[in-house]
């Protein structure tokens, strides 16, 4: 059991809450994207390569959905790619996103006014925002709010280098960061610097638990599979156009009034 302070108690608390022995159908490590499909559903995360050059080498359909999950904490980032679309192979399904208060649109994945950097404009308007990865909307955000965008690579002029992230992430009202943070493990870092703004978690790799709650986010803007097999087979051929079809974004913020 980890010690409740230690970095890992966000992968520990996700992975706990998942029951054991899930059968593990089929997954993909593709281009863009990967799935996992298992017997209580698909998830999705984005691909990220590179990472140790260690791995188990366990084919995962041999093991149990709980145990590919625990791959999320793997510093192979292919592994942890595979982890974070089995969590969300048992998380981003619709009735556990329903129960924690999320919505979605009926239909496939189109149209800005599913992209929460065109949705919540209105309350970002005149507030210092900052957006952990440069995602293809963060422009429109940028015309009504005072954007910086940390990004690795820089290529616009409101990029600036992910290392300055101990300095600006304070200072901001929101904090909008990719899912692939939890795939890289710079999220619960990530979180403890933004603990004065309001955080939202967004893309294919977003995880919509409540444990997500607990550890400093207010909002998940992430995507579930609505066609498995369209899904499947868009992430196996890269075609954005049928992944489209395929998945369906939701829209979840935590009623933390609560307690």
């Amino acid at each position: 059991m980890a010690h409740a302070s230690s970095k890992w108690n966000l992968y520990d608390r996700l992975i706990e809450s998942v029951p054991e022995g899930i059968g593990v159908l089929d997954c993909c490590l593709g281009l863009h994207w990967s799935y996992v499909q298992a017997e209580c559903g698909m998830g999705i995360s984005h691909t990220l390569r590179d990472g140790a050059k260690t791995s188990t080498g366990v084919d995962p359909r041999e093991i149990d959905l709980k145990t590919l999950c625990a791959q999320a904490k793997s510093w192979n980032f292919t592994e942890a790619t595979l982890g974070v679309a089995a969590l969300n192979a048992w998380y981003a399904q619709p009735e556990r996103v329903e129960a924690l208060g999320g919505s979605w649109s009926e239909g496939s994945d189109a149209g800005k006014g599913s992209d929460p950097f065109w949705s919540m404009q209105e309350r970002c308007v005149g507030k210092k925002v900052a957006i952990v990865g440069h995602f293809p909307m963060v422009e429109a955000m940028a015309e009504v709010a005072d954007v910086i965008v940390l990004e690795r690579n820089c290529s616009s002029r409101i990029d600036t280098p992910d290392s300055a992230c101990e300095y600006i992430l304070p200072e901001q009202d929101f904090v909008f960061m990719t899912g692939t943070t939890l795939t890289n493990k710079t999220m619960p870092r990530l979180l403890e610097l933004s603990q004065g703004a309001t955080v939202v978690v967004t893309g294919p790799s977003a995880v919509p638990a409540a444990v997500m709650a607990d550890a400093g986010v207010d909002i998940i803007a992430g995507s579930m599979v609505a066609d498995p097999e369209l899904a499947a087979w868009a992430i196996r051929s890269h075609t954005k156009s049928v992944w489209r079809g395929g998945i369906q974004k939701f829209f979840l913020e935590f009623d933390k009034s609560r307690g």
